[in-house]
């Protein structure tokens, strides 16, 4: 008896472990360099590297991805950048922001309309720009 209650104790921990949505888990990794998390909109990590070396990646990973690039800003002298192209019927932003001075908070946006957006096209292009050496 005693065996059987154990056992029936750690498949209802198994269950609740199983059962936590996956969004809270990638909150929780949030703050660890290179973890993805889904925004209402898009994608968002922190990523290793200065704001001004997630740029330069950022440009190639639109490069690679056949984004054209049509606009880009800086603000905040240099500490907040972010970058803006097309892809298709894509409208694709990336806003970088500076957190320490060896990593650098990365948001990205793939508007497909007014109100209609591509989270997972988002997810990719940050992903890429994660990997990025």
């Amino acid at each position: 008896m005693k065996r059987s209650g154990r056992t029936l104790r750690w498949a209802l921990l198994l269950g609740l472990v199983l059962s936590v949505p996956a969004c809270l888990a990638a909150a929780a990794g949030a703050g660890a360099a290179g973890a993805i998390a889904w925004t209402q909109r898009g994608a968002s990590s922190t990523v290793a590297g200065s704001v001004g070396q997630v740029y330069e990646r950022t440009q190639a990973v639109f490069a690679e991805m056949g984004i054209t690039q049509t606009g880009q800003s800086s603000d905040s002298q240099g500490a907040e950048r972010s970058l803006r192209g097309t892809r298709g019927e894509l409208d694709v932003t990336v806003a970088i922001e500076r957190e320490t001075d060896s990593t650098s908070r990365v948001e990205v946006y793939a508007r497909k309309s007014a109100v209609e957006w591509d989270r997972s096209f988002a997810r990719d292009v940050l992903a890429r720009i994660v990997s990025r050496r």
